[in-house]
């Protein structure tokens, strides 16, 4: 084999090194932190054992808030924003935002306890006021 030959082996060795990298890069990145946006009604739709790592989206209820006396637990529950007979019992421990209340939009990230059907929140989030709207007079 000639000189050349050998360095464009070399070459193409390289490239499907760097390529088969990249690609086990992205789909143990993408497979690892992906997780479902759903609502309420999606989720209760779904089977549980595909909700082990959920992120939902609707608003709390106004009846149904608890929260330990520390104020690091929290039980709500999630109400989709289309269909309001449709409501998932959400746990949630850690710091709670100041804007959380009843009647707020919140999404929350966890899982779905397959056993006593309540969302186990790590995250909660809510969304801001719109403080900024304009004034109607």
């Amino acid at each position: 084999m000639t000189k050349q030959a050998n360095q464009k082996w070399i070459y193409l060795t390289a490239f499907a090194c760097l390529f088969a990298g990249i690609g086990y890069l992205l789909f143990s990145g993408l497979s690892k932190d992906s997780v479902y946006f759903l609502n309420v009604s999606e989720a209760l739709a779904m089977d549980s054992s595909q909700l082990s790592q959920a992120r939902l989206f609707g608003n709390v209820a106004t009846q149904g808030l608890e929260r330990s006396s520390d104020a690091m637990e929290l039980s709500f529950v999630l109400v989709d924003k289309k269909d309001a007979t449709q409501t998932l019992p959400v746990h949630y421990r850690g710091v709670v935002p100041d804007t959380f209340k009843p009647g707020v939009e919140v999404i929350v990230e966890g899982g779905l306890d397959p056993g006593t059907r309540v969302f186990k929140a790590k995250t909660l989030m809510t969304k801001c006021p719109s403080k900024y709207k304009k004034k109607t007079s």
